[in-house]
C-alpha cells in the first residue's frame, strides 16, 4: 500500500534515479518493469548483466551497464543545486510524496520537478483543457468555470499555453483549490515566454510539474506527451473550445485511458473551435453546461450562489446579437440602429467586456 504523506523527500540514490531516467534505449515502462524486479535504481545498477537480461534486450543492459555519460553527471550536479533553492523538489517514482492518482497510470513519470505546492498534487483536481487561439467567449467560459471549480475546492491542472490553459490558471488562482501546471520544458525553463508572469505566480502560489530534465527547451513531442501527466493528476477532464484534431482530443482520449471522467462544453454548430468537443460528446463524453454537472459527476456538492441581478435596461445592439457572432453589415441592415448609434453602442459594451470583436468585421456576445 502506497504511504501518502505529501512531504517530499531527497532520495539518497538520486544520482541513481537520474541515471535511470537518462539511461539511452530505457524508456519509462520498461524502466518501471525494472524497479518492479529489482526494487531500487542502485540494485538495477548493481546487477549483473545475465540478471538484466531476464527483463531486457541486450541492447538495454548494455546501456544500464555503461558508466554515465558526461551530460548525466553535469545533469546530477545542476539538480542538486536547483534542489537547494526554495520551493523545489524532485519526486522518484516510490516517493511517498509521489501523487497517487498519477503513480497508478500506465506509463507515470520516473521523475517529477515540482515547484511550488506540493501538496495540490494530492488533492481533488480537475484537468481544464482547450484551444490555443481560444475565443473571447471560450476564455471567459474557461476562467469562470475554473474559478467556480476552484471555490468548490477542485485544484485546477492545466499545461501553461496560451488561450483555454492561460484563462483556467488565471480564472483558478482567483479560487481556493489553487492550479496545477504540468509542462513540456526543463522546471527551470517557462514557455510560452508570453505567459512568464503567470508561471511566477503559479510557482508561488499554485504547482509547476515538469518529467523533462533541467533545461530542457520546448521540443514539439513533448507537448502531447505531458498530457498523459494532466489527465494522470485529475479525477477528470474538462475540454473547453478544440477544433478538430486539436490537442486536447489526445488529452481526453488518455482521459479515458486512465479511467477518467471527461467533460465537454458545446458550442455554436458554426463554429470550428466547437467541432472537437462536439466530436467528444458524440463519443460518450458528459456534456456540461454549468458548474454544477461537473461537481455533481464527481459527487461534490453543488455551489450556493446568490441570485443574478435583473439589467435595468436592454440594449439595442444585444437585443440584435443573439449566441453566433453576427457581421456589423448584417445588424445595421436590419435598420434597428444607425452605423452612429452602432458604433457608440459597441464601444460602451466592448469597454465592459460584453461584446468582442472578431476578425472579418463579427461581432459577438461575451456571456460571464
Amino acid at each position: 500500500m502506497r504511504d501518502t504523506d505529501p512531504t517530499p523527500s531527497l532520495e539518497p540514490d538520486l544520482r541513481s534515479w537520474l541515471r535511470l531516467s537518462r539511461a539511452p534505449g530505457v524508456g519509462r515502462i520498461t524502466a518501471a518493469n525494472l524497479l518492479r524486479a529489482f526494487g531500487s535504481p542502485n540494485a538495477i545498477f548493481n546487477a549483473s548483466r545475465d540478471q538484466l537480461l531476464a527483463h531486457v534486450t541486450p541492447a538495454q543492459a548494455a546501456s544500464l551497464s555503461a558508466p554515465p555519460s558526461s551530460d548525466t553527471a553535469r545533469l546530477i550536479d545542476t539538480t542538486h543545486a536547483w534542489l537547494a533553492q526554495p520551493g523545489n523538489a524532485l519526486l522518484t517514482l516510490l516517493d511517498p510524496a509521489y501523487p497517487p492518482l498519477l503513480a497508478d497510470i500506465a506509463d507515470a513519470p520516473l521523475l517529477l520537478y515540482i515547484r511550488g505546492r506540493h501538496e495540490l498534487l494530492h488533492g481533488a483536481a480537475l484537468a481544464i483543457v482547450g484551444s490555443r487561439n481560444a475565443s473571447v467567449q471560450g476564455q471567459a467560459n474557461a476562467m469562470a468555470f475554473a474559478q467556480a471549480l476552484s471555490e468548490a475546492g477542485l485544484a485546477i491542472v492545466s499545461g501553461l499555453a496560451l488561450g483555454i490553459d492561460t484563462a483556467a490558471h488565471d480564472g483558478a488562482l482567483r479560487g481556493c483549490g489553487g492550479t496545477v501546471a504540468v509542462i513540456g520544458t526543463g522546471a527551470d525553463r517557462i514557455y510560452p515566454a508570453r505567459n512568464a508572469a503567470l508561471a511566477r505566480r503559479i510557482a508561488q502560489e499554485g504547482c509547476m510539474v515538469s518529467e523533462y530534465p533541467l533545461g530542457t527547451p520546448p521540443r514539439p513531442e513533448h507537448f502531447p506527451q505531458r498530457n498523459r501527466i494532466i489527465s494522470g493528476l485529475a479525477a477528470g477532464v474538462l475540454v473547453i473550445e478544440a477544433a478538430a484534431g486539436s490537442g486536447s482530443l489526445i488529452t481526453a482520449r488518455m482521459a479515458n485511458e486512465q479511467g477518467r471522467d471527461v467533460f465537454a462544453l458545446p458550442g455554436s454548430i458554426h463554429a470550428a473551435l466547437s467541432k472537437g468537443c462536439h466530436q467528444l460528446i458524440r463519443d460518450g463524453a458528459q456534456l456540461v453546461d454549468a458548474v454544477d454537472d461537473i461537481l455533481l459527476a464527481l459527487s461534490m456538492a453543488p455551489l450556493v450562489r446568490q441570485a443574478a441581478a435583473v439589467p435595468a435596461a436592454t440594449s439595442p445592439l444585444l437585443s440584435i446579437l443573439g449566441d453566433d457572432a453576427m457581421h456589423i453589415d448584417a445588424i445595421l441592415a436590419q435598420g434597428a440602429m444607425t452605423s452612429t448609434a452602432l458604433s457608440a453602442e459597441l464601444l460602451a459594451l466592448e469597454m465592459a467586456g460584453i461584446i468582442a470583436r472578431l476578425p472579418g468585421g463579427l461581432l459577438q456576445r461575451v456571456h460571464r
